[in-house]
């Protein structure tokens, strides 16, 4: 593929290519649907240029969308270098287009693949955005899954109104009402929920602030913005406390509320005689706590594929991320082209990890995808910056290893973990038949005849850095083995957080080592003591030798003591 020229580009990108067979075999060719793209590996949709840039952007001063979250933007592993396989089309991803990306990659030896898997490759996937518990994605053994957490940054578009209380409101809006404009519910209109063909009364919706509410979450924010400027709206105040962090950008001036805030706002137009508002542009807010919170959207566990891996992995910055955007990619950006965007999901986490883990391939090139996938388990943190525990956004609910895995991404500490748990394809072949693979499945994968050990290993034994039990029936012993990554001799003590109503104990109180690249196995005993109702309780190891603090989440499902 040609840059025109452009030397830093061709010494960025090495290497670029397009799948489309699978999207026209079953839509037609890409020129028969009526959106922008094109028939390379030339991005039109953004979300592309915005991940590869987070994993691998040069260092570029003073930017920002319309003024918001100005500062410098880099990539995670700035030197890093990218290659490209372009296997969606119009927000559709076909498993033709996207197998052939990774015979591809697979075959090209890259190191890292986001969102992918192959052999001797590490994969960093996006766990998903579907809120609700059990919908983590990407959950196979071999697959480092991502979930989507805040940063210390706030964007906020607040509503002035005519009684001279400020309402907080939440947008990336670049936009201003220049006066005030009176308010009106889209109920009035007919049109609670603002959406098309619903805003019937134009004369009373014309030169007003029209308050829409959310119905569903999977609701289009943006498309509600425009069918108010189609009817005559000069902005918006969307009810979404669900959303209500999340940045969206909207083509008229507009901005997300919670419900405490909706309740104030009601409690004014409901009293006020000719209530009027103003909306003002979006003004960025440092440092701010909690943080990180775990994202409203982020998908959480139980695995329901493999019930003994804790799903999601890790999380990692997904909330209103800067990075660098196609700027023929309009439609999220309110119909206005721009070099950077901030957006959101568990697409915007995946590639913070894949930087993560270019790194440590580049600093540790022999270890293998199990290891650093270890180590950047092993190191994340479960505090935010108020030293207390993660919770959730919107309602700081409590959090588990369902919601944010082994914790937040903690890239320093991640290149030196001091222990890692590791495994190979012998042990995901043994965990594949403890979880009833079939030898013809099997053999597909690996494209030789293998049989099952007899007994089978229980899945729970797989030598992973988090620990699983999802059907636990009475007393319950689980082994791993760690390798050491350090200096000269040490002792690691070992620490247990016991999950409610189980006593846990350990084999070996502490582990003593005398060089690096030693192993050392233990037993951790289970001993229930109450039921609690068929969920999952939850606790944690921790290893340390006074320098690194290796840590490994214990999720336990107790069915009978």
């Amino acid at each position: 593929m040609k840059f025109n020229g452009h030397d830093e580009i061709c010494r960025k990108i090495i290497g670029a290519g397009f799948y489309s067979g699978g999207f026209e075999a079953a839509n037609g060719s890409l020129e028969s649907i009526n959106s922008i793209s094109f028939r390379s590996a030339r991005d039109s949709d953004g979300h592309g240029t915005h991940t590869a840039s987070t994993i691998a952007g040069a260092v570029v001063e003073n930017v920002s969308l319309f003024g918001m979250a100005r500062g410098t933007a880099r990539g995670g592993a700035p030197s890093a270098r990218l290659a490209i396989y372009k296997a969606c089309w119009f927000n559709l991803c076909y498993d033709a287009d996207i197998l052939s990306a990774l015979d591809d990659a697979i075959n090209d030896v890259v190191d890292i693949l986001s969102l992918s898997f192959g052999p001797r490759i590490l994969v960093s996937a996006s766990a998903g955005n579907s809120i609700f518990p059990g919908t983590a994605t990407n959950v196979a053994p071999g697959i480092l899954t991502v979930a989507a957490s805040s940063v210390d940054r706030k964007s906020y578009s607040n509503i002035y109104l005519g009684n001279s209380k400020i309402l907080k409101g939440s947008s990336l809006n670049p936009l201003e009402t220049k006066t005030f404009y009176g308010l009106i519910a889209g109920s009035t209109a007919a049109a609670h929920f603002c959406k098309n063909n619903t805003l019937d009364h134009h004369t009373l919706i014309k030169g007003k602030i029209v308050v829409c509410t959310i119905e569903a979450s999977t609701d289009n924010r943006r498309e509600k913005c425009i069918f108010v400027r189609e009817s005559g709206g000069v902005g918006m105040i969307l009810i979404d406390p669900n959303a209500k962090d999340i940045g969206f950008q909207f083509v008229i001036p507009a901005t997300l509320i919670g419900q405490e805030e909706a309740q104030e706002l009601q409690a004014y137009t409901t009293t006020g005689k000719n209530p009027i508002a103003r909306i003002y542009p979006t003004q960025t807010i440092l440092k701010t706590k909690p943080a990180p919170e775990m994202a409203a959207f982020s998908s959480m566990g139980p695995n329901i594929i493999t019930a003994d891996i804790i799903r999601p992995d890790i999380t990692a910055p997904g909330v209103n991320i800067l990075a660098e955007w196609s700027p023929v990619a309009i439609e999220a950006t309110a119909e206005r082209s721009v070099d950077y965007n901030i957006i959101s999901g568990t697409s915007m986490s995946c590639p913070h990890v894949s930087a993560v883990a270019a790194i440590i391939k580049s600093h540790h090139p022999s270890w293998s995808p199990a290891a650093i996938m270890s180590a950047i388990m092993t190191t994340a943190t479960v505090l935010n910056n108020n030293q207390q525990q993660i919770r959730r956004d919107p309602n700081g609910s409590q959090t588990t290893p369902f919601d944010n895995g082994s914790g937040h991404i903690n890239q320093v500490a991640a290149m030196n973990p001091g222990l890692i748990y590791d495994f190979d394809s012998h042990d995901i072949i043994n965990f594949l038949c403890s979880t009833g693979a079939t030898p013809g499945q099997l053999e597909n994968l690996t494209g030789e005849i293998i049989h099952c050990q007899n007994p089978l290993p229980p899945s729970y034994n797989f030598n992973y850095p988090s620990i699983g039990v999802s059907n636990m029936n009475g007393s319950l012993s689980i082994h791993r083995t760690v390798t050491y990554y350090g200096e000269g001799p040490t002792v690691y003590v070992g620490h247990v957080n016991n999950p409610t109503g189980v006593n846990v104990s350990v084999s070996s109180a502490e582990l003593k080592f005398t060089k690096t690249g030693e192993k050392m196995s233990f037993r951790v005993d289970f001993m229930p003591f109450k039921k609690i109702g068929g969920s999952f309780v939850f606790g944690d190891l921790t290893w340390s030798n006074g320098i690194h603090r290796v840590r490994s989440p214990i999720g336990l499902n107790v069915l009978s003591l």
